[in-house]
């Protein structure tokens, strides 16, 4: 793969780029195994990526001035302007000229860090398989908001799949990518993400995974181990929009119960629930250990799937307690993996797979099946 911006040391994000990419994933699984420490015969072959293309969303920075705003990552020197990454799939890259010219036309000042002044900080962009996009302008305050209902109806005409349009408010000088308030602009307010053969509901605020293909096969993956294993109950842990738990309970496990501690993914993951009509799925708002830990009876499979720090030796130390009979751990992080298997030592791994969800860099997904063999 070749990057002009990394040719020209303008943007060195993916450490990996120099190697050829049989190699970064070769890099990747030694890593991997050597943290893990399972034999062979556990690993599957890993799932690989495109190298371009495959990025959903796209987290820009905004700099220059209203009449020339760049878009990219910020720099010690300002906004270093990357409208041409390769990594973003065409529907994120062929919107941007437009949402440049909606900047200039609605008068939206780029925030500049050292002097404190201007509005808009950041472009946060979602497409969809299917091209739709969702973009949020994160801005200091509401100020702008007049001028984006206004000259929004021009940008649709330009931008024709734009679904779903927010202004974000970040009012705070950090750094931080975006604030808690988030006003929809357009009359659709979710994004319709087609994943396998589920249309998962995306909000503003919610989480999904960066590559959609990747994603897939992180979830079939996951759901034809829970089909193996035939559970009554599950728990997805961390479910964020519920991708895991809405793959479990469509493919019939009768309880399933999706638990994350945003009332946005939450409410995108009910969305979907309604739609397909599943029975026995149950989504909450909460502390996936703090539910774990007040919960009268365990399921008979828990999924976790926690941000980069793990699930804690809190909920580590109640899954080696409680009985239950299988686990399948989803980490983007697998020193943070390791030190929570090595609390769980009841509960062995027999199965893992590496998935480049991040090609070019050293970041990857990794999903491990655990099974009880001691109590």
């Amino acid at each position: 793969m070749r990057c002009d911006y990394f040719q020209r040391e303008q943007c060195r994000s993916c450490t990996l780029l120099p190697l050829p990419y049989p190699e970064q994933v070769s890099r990747k699984e030694a890593a991997v195994r050597q943290l893990l420490a399972l034999p062979d015969s556990a690993w599957l072959p890993s799932i690989t990526s495109p190298q371009t293309r495959f990025r959903n969303k796209a987290k820009l920075a905004v700099g220059g001035t209203i009449e020339q705003p760049l878009l990219g990552i910020a720099t010690a020197t300002g906004v270093q302007d990357l409208t041409r990454c390769p990594l973003h799939v065409s529907a994120i890259e062929d919107a941007l000229p437009a949402l440049r010219s909606f900047i200039t036309t609605a008068k939206l000042a780029p925030y500049d860090v050292a002097s404190r002044r201007g509005e808009l900080k950041f472009l946060l962009i979602t497409a969809s398989a299917d091209g739709r996009l969702m973009v949020r302008f994160v801005l200091r305050s509401r100020e702008a908001e007049t001028r984006m209902r206004k000259h929004l109806p021009g940008l649709l005409t330009q931008v024709p799949r734009l679904a779903v349009v927010s202004l974000n408010v970040q009012p705070t000088h950090a750094a931080l990518l975006e604030g808690p308030e988030e006003i929809v602009l357009t009359a659709q307010a979710t994004l319709t993400m087609r994943v396998n053969d589920l249309d998962l509901h995306l909000r503003p605020q919610s989480f999904f995974q960066t590559n959609t293909p990747i994603a897939a096969h992180l979830y079939a993956q996951a759901t034809d181990w829970m089909m193996d294993s035939a559970p009554r109950s599950v728990w997805d842990l961390y479910c964020g929009v519920g991708g895991f738990a809405l793959h479990a309970a469509r493919a019939g496990i009768a309880e399933v119960t999706g638990i994350e501690i945003s009332s946005e993914a939450i409410a995108s993951a009910q969305r979907t629930a309604t739609d397909l009509t599943l029975t026995g799925l149950t989504f909450i708002a909460e502390d996936a250990t703090l539910f774990a830990l007040s919960a009268q009876q365990p399921p008979e499979l828990v999924l976790v799937n926690p941000p980069r720090r793990g699930i804690g030796a809190d909920l580590a130390g109640w899954l080696e307690r409680s009985g239950v009979n299988e686990v399948i751990y989803s980490s983007c992080n697998a020193v943070s993996l390791a030190r929570d298997l090595a609390t769980m030592p009841s509960l062995t791994p027999v199965t893992a797979v590496v998935l480049d969800m991040f090609p070019n860099t050293d970041h990857y997904e990794v999903l491990v099946r655990l099974r009880r063999t001691t109590v």
